[in-house]
Formats: structure tokens, C-alpha cells, sequence
């Protein structure tokens, strides 16, 4: 995951100098599926295929943020931090169908959603998970199609992404915590599975069974190499595992983004041309992002930027919440710590201990983690 410089045409692996670097590359963001496009967009350009670069570019599809929000939002960071709001999209229609079990409906949600932090310099990131069943006051927002959505009390927070899709979450996350979203990335489940077994499959150990009808998972407990299918299943997963909340299946997420880049470290993505154009191809098409990452050359600039990012400096956290009383399905947000997590955001420091404490965590940890 890397853009530094375009390598002079000759073999792709040329540009890799040795196993160190392309553990480097590894311990980027795992999730972050675009950093991988543009590696791969980066050693494809150098050996001439122009073409391909035309092809994948044309694979992206972008929303313009900035248009639907306007000017009314808060400030940008003066000092070169950045925070990347991140979302699983859970359509039910198309090739996601098969993949999610539920019911096709016509509308999409935001399954899973991050707020991705990088601190000045770029060495290091806070990740903070939001539970899509947080129930929160979504801001009146105008969606990038020009329709403009009523404000709403009391909603589950991916109630924004289906009401308004991206302008609308990321106005409602802005909303929230008073911080810019300066980008903004949406992975959809049938990118996603085709991703993971275009890498080869997930290794992670499960220290209990998991069987969850729901996302089509059945493991057992032990170790496995997960296909793109299971590795869904598992970042879907939540009757199967913990208190069968929210917060258990944001649980098995992070566990899994933390197996997902110990993997990626020990894969030869620059040894095999081939392999590193259908990983670009599959990811350039998974991807929705804002306009100004809505091209190859700024994907991989932006890229290039995240460059210095390890997984050992990378703090996942989950929205402090606590289970509301009168709806143990739904979570509220404890206003006195999330402040706590975004005022260390948009001070550019580390969130607090304390912030992450006591609160409702839905009973799943280490049910996963990475082999």
C-alpha cells in the first residue's frame, strides 16, 4: 500500500526492496481497501500499461461531500492530520443479495462505520468503531442528489446512510463530534468477499464456536483460514457470539482488521503482475469514495501519504455507549466520554484511557483473534 514514486518500467517486483519493505506496506491500513488499489496502480503504471490505469480508473465511483454539506461544517486541521469516515455498506439488492442474508428491501445501511484518525505526521492512527445501533439525533441534510432530509430524534445512527446515503452520514458523524470528515470510503459486502479470496483467505483463531444463522457462519473452535465469504460472515456476525449486541459483532471486527494486516504482511502482492491487477480491479470497483479521492492519481497520492502508518500504531476503540433501558437492542451514547475521545481528536492527541473504560463492550472479546 504505497504510492511513492511511479518505479521505471522492467519487472513489477523491482519496486519492492526487500521483505522489510513489503512488511511495511503490510502493516498499513488493512481496511482501507484503496491503499492496496493504489500499490498496485503504482507498479502497474511503471511497466507501461497506461491502459490499465485508464481501466481502473474508470472502476471508481465517487460522491461529491463537499457539494451536498456546503460550507456549514467545522474546520479542516491546520496541521496535516486527517480523519477518514469509513463504512461497510449492507445493501440488499445485487450481488450482495446472496451475501447478507436479510431482506432485499431496495434501501442499504451502514453496517459497519469508523472514524479513521491520522495524526500529524502520519505515523499513527486512532480507529473509533460507531455501533449502528447508537441512537442519536441525525441533523436535517441535504444528500448529493439535492434532496434535503428532515432532521430525526432518537434514530439509529445508520438511519443516516439510509435516509440521505453518504452526505447524510458523513453530516450526521460531523454532527456528532464536532470533526471534519476530510474523506470518506464505503466498501460494499460483494467487494469484500472477493477481496479476501483474492488474498488468499484470513487466518484467525476462534477460542469458542460460532454458529450464526443470520450471517451464514458456522465455525468452529480453532484455527482457520477464512474465504471471503466466512470473513464476511464474521464482520456481520452477532447472534453467534458474546450478548448477541452490536458491540459484540464491532468486537470481531477489529479482531479481524488486526488478522487482516498481520496477513497482508506476509503476502507477495509484488511478486505477480497478475495478482496485483485483480487486486486493484476488485478494489477499484468495491469502493465508493468522496470526489477528491475519485481518481487513480489522487487515490494514490492519498496513498502515499498513509505510507508511515503500522498496525502497532493504529488504536481501535468503540464509541463509549451503554445499552439503553427501555431497548436493550439499542445503545446510547455516553456524552461525557465520547466527549472525551473527540475533543483528544480534534486536539490531535491520543484518546484517553479513561474514555474507554466501564462502558458497554458486548461480551466478545477474544472470541477472534489473529494466529
Amino acid at each position: 500500500m504505497t504510492a511513492e514514486s511511479t518505479p521505471e518500467p522492467g519487472i513489477p517486483g523491482e519496486a519492492d526492496s526487500g521483505p522489510r519493505h513489503r512488511r511495511e506496506r503490510g502493516r498499513r491500513k488493512g481496511l482501507l481497501v484503496m491503499a492496496w488499489t493504489a500499490a498496485g496502480i503504482v507498479i502497474l503504471g511503471g511497466t507501461g500499461a497506461g491502459y490499465l490505469y485508464f481501466k481502473l480508473n474508470g472502476n471508481i465511483r465517487s460522491v461529491d461531500i463537499n457539494q451536498a454539506l456546503g460550507t456549514d461544517r467545522p474546520d479542516k486541521a491546520d496541521n496535516g492530520s486527517e480523519n477518514i469516515l469509513v463504512l461497510g455498506s449492507d445493501t440488499r439488492s445485487g450481488a450482495n443479495k446472496k451475501l447478507g442474508g436479510g431482506t432485499d428491501d431496495g434501501s442499504a445501511r451502514s453496517d459497519t462505520a469508523m472514524i479513521v484518525h491520522v495524526y500529524e505526521g502520519h505515523k499513527k492512527a486512532s480507529v473509533v468503531s460507531v455501533p449502528r445501533d447508537t441512537l442519536i439525533d441525525r441533523p436535517e441534510c441535504t444528500d448529493t442528489q439535492g434532496v434535503t432530509h428532515d432532521a430525526a430524534r432518537g434514530v439509529m445512527f445508520n438511519s443516516a446512510y439510509s435516509t440521505g446515503g453518504a452526505a447524510c452520514a458523513v453530516k450526521t458523524v460531523e454532527s456528532m463530534s464536532g470533526i471534519r470528515m476530510d474523506h470518506y470510503l464505503e466498501v460494499d459486502f460483494a467487494g469484500f468477499e472477493k477481496l479476501i479470496d483474492e488474498l488468499g483467505g484470513v487466518e484467525v483463531t476462534t477460542t469458542k464456536a460460532i454458529d450464526d444463522p443470520d450471517s451464514h457462519l458456522k465455525l468452529t473452535a480453532g484455527t482457520h483460514t477464512l474465504t471471503g465469504e466466512q470473513a464476511l460472515g464474521l464482520v456481520r456476525t452477532r447472534h453467534g457470539v458474546g450478548d448477541g449486541s452490536d458491540l459484540g459483532r464491532i468486537q470481531l471486527q477489529q479482531a479481524f482488521i488486526k488478522a487482516l494486516v498481520e496477513q497482508v504482511r506476509e503476502v507477495g502482492l509484488f511478486t505477480s503482475p497478475k495478482k496485483l491487477y485483480d487486486l486493484a480491479d476488485t478494489a477499484t470497483k468495491a469502493v465508493t469514495t468522496d470526489s477528491d479521492l475519485g481518481s487513480v492519481k489522487t487515490l494514490m497520492s492519498w496513498a502515499s501519504g498513509l505510507k508511515g502508518i503500522k498496525a502497532s500504531n493504529m488504536h481501535m476503540v468503540t464509541l463509549p455507549v451503554r445499552y439503553d433501558p427501555a431497548d436493550p437492542n439499542r445503545v446510547v451514547v455516553l456524552e461525557t466520554k465520547a466527549g472525551q475521545v473527540w475533543t483528544a481528536l480534534k486536539n490531535d492527541r491520543p484518546i484517553p484511557e479513561e474514555a474507554t473504560e466501564g462502558n458497554a463492550t458486548g461480551e466478545a472479546d477474544g472470541v477472534v483473534t489473529a494466529s
